[in-house]
């Protein structure tokens, strides 16, 4: 297993197996010709320019967590004493296919996003299906600040200070019925902002799914804000999913739409290569990525790299959520 390297080993589309590899090079050409109408040969597509809303004062729709200026954290590590990384960091190095296959240009590609208003939809095997606007979301449900590490399924990793709410307490706002057995979430489909959803590199919306004991447990967070600030566009503004024993893909952007189902849900990369990318993608040290060790990560800002813990080591926590499963059948 090679030790991963090339920045972390990025797009990850490109190792999906050659021949559904050049089918969708074929789509995704003619999808940006179509798209690039008007613009020079080879440009990109850019998002429709838009005004973006007023911001309303900060005591009208956001709690106190979310309320600071600048950059703020109020736990500089986290409970295995492991360094916050610096808010420039995380904002300037992550996947969020829609914008860029480019880690470090996905913030100037998303700046044209527009995350307000926004409703997220809630349905399916519930008893009180309904909507929440980002102000409902806001006044119903105290925010705190989680810090966990986050483990990219590429080989590298950080640790952010989101804040958010356990999913649960939404879930169970909407009261779940018994043959409820799956979460699915589907993230916003809007190409006249998110250029790469032109482009027929994964199926779009994005889609992901949970099991429900992990929707709903404590661990798993619908992020709102990261040290102490809104979610920027780059991070899954305006709210995301974080599961941290999971690998990052697991923990959708900008979602939209959540349904509950009794059958497990098709997600985007296990759809795109199901030998590269499974439902569960539990952070596991002991079963490798079929072209690279998870035995190890970089973390970034660090040099050298250092072990992967087990369930990311929140083992203590999730492991019994798995009791008896042949982890490396379920990857």
């Amino acid at each position: 297993m090679s030790d991963i390297g090339r920045d972390e080993i990025t797009p990850e589309f490109l190792y999906i197996n050659r021949r559904q590899f050049m089918k969708g090079a074929v789509l995704t050409a003619g999808a940006f010709l179509l798209a690039a109408c008007g613009a020079p040969l080879g440009s990109t597509p850019q998002p429709k320019a838009a005004a973006s809303p007023a911001a309303p004062p900060v005591s009208a729709k956001l709690p106190a967590e979310l309320a600071h200026a600048d950059p703020f954290v109020s736990a500089k590590t986290d409970e295995l004493g492991a360094v916050v990384n610096p808010y420039d960091q995380v904002t300037n190095y992550n996947n969020f296919y829609e914008f860029s296959l480019n880690k470090e240009d996905v913030g100037d590609r998303a700046q044209g996003f527009q995350p307000l208003p926004w409703t997220v939809e809630v349905s399916g095997m519930v008893g009180k299906p309904r909507s929440f606007s980002m102000e409902d979301i806001y006044a119903t449900f105290p925010h705190e600040e989680r810090v966990y590490r986050l483990r990219c399924v590429e080989g590298w990793s950080f640790v952010v200070p989101w804040v958010g709410f356990p999913l649960a307490s939404l879930l169970k706002m909407v009261e779940p019925t018994s043959q409820a057995k799956f979460v699915k979430f589907v993230t916003v489909y809007r190409p006249e902002q998110m250029p790469m959803q032109h482009a027929s590199i994964l199926p779009w919306p994005y889609t992901e799914g949970l099991r429900l004991d992990e929707a709903m447990h404590p661990l798993t967070i619908l992020a709102t804000g990261m040290y102490g600030k809104p979610l920027p566009n780059q991070d899954g503004a305006p709210i995301r999913l974080v599961v941290p024993w999971k690998y990052g893909f697991k923990s959708a952007k900008s979602i939209a739409k959540i349904e509950l189902t009794d059958t497990m849900p098709a997600t985007a990369w296990s759809t795109a290569a199901s030998d590269e990318y499974g439902f569960y993608a539990n952070v596991n040290p002991q079963v490798d990525h079929p072209r690279w060790s998870q035995a190890t990560e970089r973390r970034i800002g660090e040099l050298g790299r250092r072990s992967t813990l087990m369930f990311n080591g929140y083992g203590s926590q999730v492991a019994s959520l798995y009791e008896g499963m042949d982890l490396k059948a379920n990857f």
